[in-house]
């Protein structure tokens, strides 16, 4: 299937051949593009990059060398954007509850019902694409901000939590109208109206960032 840096891209990683080509099918025959991995190993030597169009990891919880849960933990370690649907033909209630929290988007019981699968596909690169986009404009927020002195943080920081240009000089030991200075500044270089405005470019960046 020919695809384009757009379209959504679910990978299968399953040992068991006949059941990753089974699903393969599936997929293609819904219109998904989809790639079949042999093995963890495979995907990982594989390197994927993550589409623009959106993704997710259709991962078998037990493999021979590396696990379904070890590559869930590597991939994690890495910071991959592919959301994991796992799948288990042992019904390991404890190796779902273990996937989950580690943030696996569900786990599927084999044998599974076509249209279960798909819906939970549907759903992982819904998620995936939400990801990327919130990913993205985090770091565009980032790149707003790296724009800005080290004092000039400072001050955006004070004026979006609701301090005046005064209540900033005491806290910064600076005067009044130095602050309004770097007030000027901070709002050109963000191109931020108001402390809220800047408030929530800072948030963008950073969930934690009035904390």
């Amino acid at each position: 299937m020919t695809t384009t840096p757009a379209d959504p891209i679910v990978h299968v990683v399953d040992d068991e051949a006949p059941f990753r080509r089974s699903l393969l099918f599936l997929l293609e025959s819904m219109g998904w593009a989809a790639v079949g991995h042999e093995s963890a190993e495979a995907f990982l030597e594989a390197a994927p990059q993550f589409p623009a169009g959106g993704g997710c990891l259709v991962l078998d919880v037990r493999m021979l060398r590396v696990s379904g849960l070890e590559l869930q933990r590597r991939l994690k370690a890495a910071n991959s954007p592919f959301p994991i649907i796992f799948m288990t033909g042992h019904g390991d209630v404890e190796l779902a509850v273990q996937a989950m929290k580690e943030g696996a988007v569900d786990f599927l019981q084999k044998p599974f019902k076509d249209q279960l699968f798909l819906d939970t596909v549907e759903r992982a690169v819904q998620l995936s694409i939400e990801r990327h986009q919130a990913s993205r404009r985090s770091q565009e927020a980032q790149q707003t901000l790296d724009r800005l002195s080290v004092r000039e943080r400072e001050v955006a920081r004070l004026l979006a939590i609701g301090l005046s240009n005064k209540e900033v000089g005491r806290q910064l030991a600076i005067s009044e109208n130095t602050v309004h200075v770097h007030r000027q500044h901070v709002m050109e270089k963000t191109g931020a109206g108001s402390a809220a405005e800047l408030a929530r470019l800072i948030l963008r960046a950073d969930p934690s960032g009035l904390d």
